[in-house]
């Protein structure tokens, strides 16, 4: 029988994260800071928005781009937040999370065999995305002594001829990383000299702790060459209603758009309701849980280090990245010794990029009576390997 399945979906290899959350489900009393999913619930307000589009019989098909109110209240927002400016009509699209936001990108800016610079660790969908946009992966091994931030050097000496576009994936998961104003000017002069293009994924830019979240696409010259991501489930605790947007220069946006009109149709309804609530009348809610956030990251650090453990402080997103090389394990052995032993599931750093070996990602998206007793098995564990 001939072989049903493509080459290149094959040969992609399954997500590193998704071994120990199932491991974990069927393990009785174990504790799991593997998971990069808000523990609140989402704000009630906005879920009653969502509940009465469903009472009024809102549950019609959308325009492909969205509603028009929505992506008018998506630009009020970056406008605002973030001093970003587009039009609603021409260069935005609101897409069902921002997973798919960035996998329609690169299928409407690659041709086979255009490179694409990916800075690891990172996120998890963009070597597979790339890959099925018939990219070529270039990857850079961001540095714990760097504070995994990607320097302007770095990305030069990644760029060849074929290199289309750089993923710029910050807050960073799994990291915690963030680029600062400096940082980001830097990266624009070596983007506008190789006239290369930006995808820059910012679904934690409400998630920062030191400052203001900077764009590169607010600094000149660099909005006519990013494509912005972001989305509804980090900053307002709506993973489930699967709801994201794309921003960029309207040429792009609209083979995104097109993209999307054969393959999605529209985004969700309900969850389009919901969300015009969530920007028009969330910030308060975004405030509060950073803060709670914030505390959280505070004490998981302090605790990380005071039992030992090499960890950067992370300034963005909801993860801590601690270094295990002291003892001598891979990540992938620690990791399982660690969930064998004391029933606790963290991810190694190898599930975001080779360059994550020796590290842990430890997600803090949980209260602080659970990390509480998470990390006391953590330090139990690292107590008898030292012993």
């Amino acid at each position: 029988m001939r072989n049903p399945l493509a080459d290149k979906v094959t040969k992609i290899k399954p997500s590193g994260i998704r071994k120990f959350f199932d491991i974990v489900s069927e393990m009785k009393d174990a504790i799991s800071l593997g998971v990069g999913e808000p523990d609140f619930e989402t704000p009630w307000h906005i879920r009653e928005e969502g509940i009465y589009s469903l009472e009024k019989g809102k549950t019609h098909y959308t325009s492909n781009s969205g509603l028009k109110e929505l992506r008018e209240e998506i630009v009020r927002y970056l406008e605002r937040r973030f001093n970003l400016s587009y039009d609603p009509v021409a260069e935005t699209l609101v897409t069902v999370g921002g997973s798919e936001a960035i996998d329609i990108a690169l299928r409407a800016m690659l041709n086979p065999g255009d490179e694409v610079i990916i800075p690891q660790p990172c996120y998890v969908s963009y070597l597979p995305c790339t890959v099925l946009a018939d990219g070529a992966p270039v990857f850079i091994d961001l540095k714990a002594e760097n504070e995994f931030r990607l320097t302007a050097k770095e990305l030069e000496d990644a760029i060849t001829p074929k290199t289309k576009v750089l993923i710029l994936p910050f807050p960073n998961n799994p990291t915690g990383a963030v680029m600062t104003r400096s940082d980001l000017e830097a990266i624009a002069k070596v983007i506008e000299k190789h006239d290369i293009f930006v995808l820059s994924d910012e679904i934690y830019s409400e998630l920062t702790y030191c400052g203001d979240h900077v764009s590169i696409a607010s600094l000149p010259g660099m909005r006519e060459r990013t494509v912005v991501i972001n989305g509804f489930s980090k900053s307002y605790a709506m993973t489930g209603w699967r709801l994201g947007y794309a921003c960029g220069p309207k040429e792009i946006i609209s083979q995104m758009t097109k993209i999307h009109q054969f393959a999605i149709m529209c985004a969700p309804s309900t969850s389009q309701f919901a969300a015009v609530e969530a920007v028009k009348n969330g910030d308060a809610d975004v405030a509060r849980m950073r803060e709670s956030y914030d505390n959280r990251r505070r004490f998981v650090v302090s605790t990380l280090r005071g039992m030992g453990l090499d960890c950067f402080e992370p300034l963005g997103a909801f993860y801590a990245f601690p270094c295990i090389k002291q003892f001598g394990m891979t990540s992938d052995e620690f990791a399982t010794k660690l969930l064998q032993e004391e029933k606790l599931a963290v991810v190694p750093g190898t599930a975001f990029g080779d360059c994550g070996e020796g590290f842990l990602r430890i997600s803090y998206a949980y209260s602080l009576e659970k990390l509480k007793v998470a990390l006391g098995r953590l330090e139990d564990f690292t107590a008898r390997l030292k012993s």
